[in-house]
C-alpha cells in the first residue's frame, strides 16, 4: 500500500499542535474510506522535493513558490484563516521587526543598514519586503548588506543579536513566537507591516484526483468545527478554511513586478 506524504511544515515551533490537528484530520478521512495515510506528519528538510513528491497528499507552501517553482506542478486545496495581528480573512502581512533601539524608525530610516531574510523565494520574508522598499531604493539599492538566514526564526535571531537591523517576518510566525517562544522576541519591536497578500496555500500533488481533493476539503472543514480540536487550533491561531481560486495568488506576482518596474530586483 502506498503511503501518502503529509506535512504542515511552516510552523515548526507548534509541532505538537500540528500533529494533533493531523490526528483528527486522519480520523475524519478514514471515516470517508481514505487509507494509506501516515500516522505522523513529516517535517521535511528539502521542502521543494517534498512539495513536488508525486505522493504528496497534503502540505503547506508559500505563495511565491506556488506562482514560480511550483506553478502547474501542484494543485491548490485551500488556505487557513489565522487570528494574528496583520491577518484578515486569508490575507496576511509581513511584520517589519527591528531592535527596540530603532522602535521609532520608519522604513526609510533603515537606508544603508542591514536586512535579514529567510530565503529569496519567500513571499513574506523577501517578495513583500522588496515591493515595500522599492519606492525608496536608489539605483537598485537601499540596504548596505543582506543576509540569507534560511528561516524566519533565524532572521529574528539575526536582528536580535545585531547581525542585521531589519527583517520581514510572516505575521503568523511572529505571533506564534511571541506566544510560544517569547525569549526569541525580547528586545525586538514591530515598526510596520507590508501590504497584504494571500496566506500560505495548502497543496496536494497534481495526481490527487478531484474526489480526493473534495474529501480533504470536507474533512478539513469538519475538523475545524470539532471542539476537541480547538486547543490545537488555538495554539496554531487557525480560525477557519477558505478554498480560493488559484488566481488570488497573482498578487504575489504583482508585488514582484512592482519592484522590477522600479528597478529593484534584489533585496539590497
Amino acid at each position: 500500500m502506498t503511503i501518502r506524504k503529509v506535512a504542515l511544515p511552516m510552523y515548526l515551533g507548534a509541532a505538537q499542535a500540528v500533529q494533533a490537528l493531523w490526528n483528527s484530520l486522519r480520523r475524519a478521512l478514514g471515516e470517508e474510506g481514505l487509507n494509506g495515510l501516515p500516522d505522523a506528519v513529516a517535517w521535511p528538510q528539502d521542502l521543494h522535493a517534498h512539495w513536488l513528491d508525486p505522493q504528496l497528499w497534503l502540505s503547506q507552501t508559500c505563495g511565491y513558490p506556488l506562482t514560480h517553482a511550483l506553478q502547474g506542478k501542484v494543485q491548490l486545496l485551500g488556505c487557513f484563516r489565522y487570528a494574528a495581528p496583520g491577518c484578515e480573512g486569508i490575507d496576511c502581512r509581513s511584520v517589519l521587526i527591528a531592535r527596540t533601539e530603532h522602535a521609532a524608525f520608519e522604513l526609510a530610516n533603515f537606508r544603508g543598514r542591514r536586512v535579514a531574510f529567510n530565503s529569496s523565494d519567500s513571499q513574506s520574508g523577501y517578495n513583500a519586503l522588496r515591493a515595500l522598499v522599492a519606492p525608496l531604493a536608489s539605483q537598485g539599492r537601499f540596504f548596505s548588506h543582506s543576509l540569507a538566514t534560511g528561516g524566519h526564526r533565524q532572521s529574528v535571531d539575526a536582528v536580535r543579536e545585531g547581525r542585521a537591523d531589519l527583517a520581514a517576518i510572516d505575521c503568523v510566525t511572529w505571533a506564534l513566537l511571541q506566544k510560544t517562544t517569547a525569549q526569541a522576541t525580547q528586545g525586538l519591536h514591530a515598526i510596520g507591516f507590508s501590504a497584504p497578500y494571500p496566506g500560505l496555500p495548502l497543496i496536494s500533488a497534481l495526481g490527487t484526483d478531484a474526489s480526493q481533493v473534495a474529501a480533504m476539503q470536507n474533512a478539513l472543514r469538519q475538523v475545524l468545527q470539532d471542539p476537541k480540536v480547538q486547543p490545537a487550533l488555538d495554539t496554531l491561531l487557525i480560525t477557519g478554511l477558505e478554498t480560493p481560486p488559484l488566481s488570488v495568488y497573482q498578487r504575489c506576482l504583482a508585488m514582484e513586478q512592482e519592484a522590477l518596474v522600479q528597478g529593484y530586483p534584489t533585496l539590497v
